[in-house]
């Protein structure tokens, strides 16, 4: 766990409150939260959508598969710019 410099007493030690520490794919997980998010509005609204089950399991389906390659996409691309990053900062 990362340790924070304290000004008020001067010590190391946790810091307090909620926080994410800082990662390259921080930004992939919030949009895989959205995503989440966007798919149970979905599912709680495909009834109204359409009545037919085929019609019902077809939308939530192809929504749950553009979803996932978005999420694969984003990762590879961001996996890929932070190995080319670091490479960059550890060659001689």
């Amino acid at each position: 766990m990362s340790q924070e410099y304290s000004q008020e007493d001067g010590r190391r030690g946790p810091k307090k409150g909620f926080g994410v520490e800082p990662s390259p794919l921080n930004g992939v997980k919030l949009e895989l939260g959205i995503a989440l998010f966007v798919g149970a509005l979905l599912w709680l609204a495909v009834d109204s959508i359409t009545a037919d089950l085929a019609g019902q399991l077809l939308i939530l389906g192809g929504y749950s598969l553009v979803a996932a390659l978005w999420l694969v996409w984003r990762v590879r691309r961001t996996v890929r710019a932070a190995v080319s990053g670091d490479r960059g900062t550890h060659e001689a």
